[in-house]
């Protein structure tokens, strides 16, 4: 081993020398490497490609930074059923959020504070990064929810049980993490930022079709001791067995997704400075779930075609902006789903953001 790092030494001493000759005799007189040089400019061409825009659709943003005021209202449910007919939707109440953003170009960083649950150990989590450009954007978020959560809809049977809507659980937590980039296509005539990051203004009526992958891990604990004290008492203790371990589901389940998708955005311009955009994608996306009964492990054994599902991503925004004040509002819904032979869920999770906010350090 000794004699191996001896030559491989030996060999890069009598080999610098001839790198840094070539080197300098390749530089000019001014010192400039014309190498360099020729991939710098490659570089700044490429990079000018990638933001092309044609300014009669786009006008591009006037200013470096960006500061703005954001309300969310933030939404989710669980809906988990089993082969035997006996279903259970889960949501907590509508929180309200409020909090500053700040953006740099392509990127928007914020925090909101939980309005709704202040003085209260029912807070949740959410974080959120986003960035933006005229071919493509990354949004990474992360949501963790509390034990404030409902029983807005039961069934056994197939059949609606009316007198247990709206009940207070405290006895579930979930959490949701993951990522999605996607690729716009025509991105010379069409702005996403102009309707989702305020970055540029679209003034002519335009759509495009768009791709996209996107990775998010679920996790969701249930309390169904704590389920069946509940539907018990407002029940009936015949129903109560439905939620027994070995019928229903397991108490932890962790799940990961990834999906493909593809769909169609369109800006409308209805007016000079507004924006109405609308997006719907489809998503066909593969999932393993991971409980108490799950394997631990992977393989490819393990691979099943029954694993793909249809998911679903929406949004919609309205935008008033004259390059140095802008407001509106937006709404973004992701669907998951995922079915085996003893047991299925349907995960829903969106929000509105109402906003206002302005434009500065103008770029020269």
């Amino acid at each position: 081993m000794k004699s191996r790092l001896r030559t491989i030494f030996l060999f890069l001493m009598l080999l610098s020398p001839i790198v840094v000759h070539a080197a300098t005799i390749e530089q000019d007189s001014v010192g400039k490497n014309p190498i360099e040089e020729i991939i710098s400019e490659r570089v700044v061409k490429r990079l000018k490609r990638f933001n092309e825009i044609d300014s009669l659709y786009i006008e591009p943003q006037k200013y470096n930074f960006t500061f703005m005021l954001q309300n969310t209202n933030t939404y989710e449910s669980y809906t988990i059923s089993n082969e035997n007919g006996t279903s259970v939707k889960f949501s907590p109440d509508i929180s309200f959020r409020l909090g500053p953003y700040f953006g740099w170009r392509w990127i928007f960083l914020g925090y909101t504070i939980d309005f709704s649950h202040l003085g209260s150990d029912k807070k949740n989590q959410t974080f959120d990064i986003s960035i933006y450009s005229n071919k493509v954007g990354v949004d990474f978020y992360y949501r963790k929810t509390g034990n404030d959560y409902k029983i807005r809809r039961m069934k056994f049977n197939d059949e609606e049980i009316d007198d247990i809507e709206d009940i207070d659980f405290s006895g579930i937590h979930s959490s949701v993490k993951g990522f999605d980039l996607y690729y716009i296509f025509n991105h010379r005539k069409f702005s996403y930022p102009a309707a989702y990051s305020q970055s540029t203004i679209q003034r002519r009526s335009c759509g495009s079709p768009l791709v996209g992958i996107g990775y998010t891990r679920h996790k969701l604990e249930i309390d169904l001791t704590q389920l069946q004290e509940v539907v018990g008492r407002e029940v009936g203790e015949e129903y109560a067995e439905s939620f027994a371990d070995s019928t229903f589901i397991a108490e932890r389940i962790s799940y990961s997704d990834i999906s493909f998708s593809g769909g169609y955005a369109y800006n409308w311009v209805f007016a000079r400075n507004w924006l109405f955009n609308a997006t719907l994608s489809l998503a066909f996306g593969y999932k393993r779930t991971h409980g108490e009964r799950e394997k631990e492990r992977f393989s490819l054994r393990d691979f099943s075609i029954h694993n793909f599902n249809l998911e679903g991503v929406t949004r919609f925004g309205i935008v008033w902006n004259n390059s140095k004040y802008f407001a509106g509002a937006s709404a973004i819904f992701h669907t998951y789903n995922y079915k085996k032979n003893r047991f299925a869920t349907n995960n829903t999770f969106g929000y509105i953001n109402i906003y206002a906010g302005f434009n500065f350090n103008k770029r020269k």
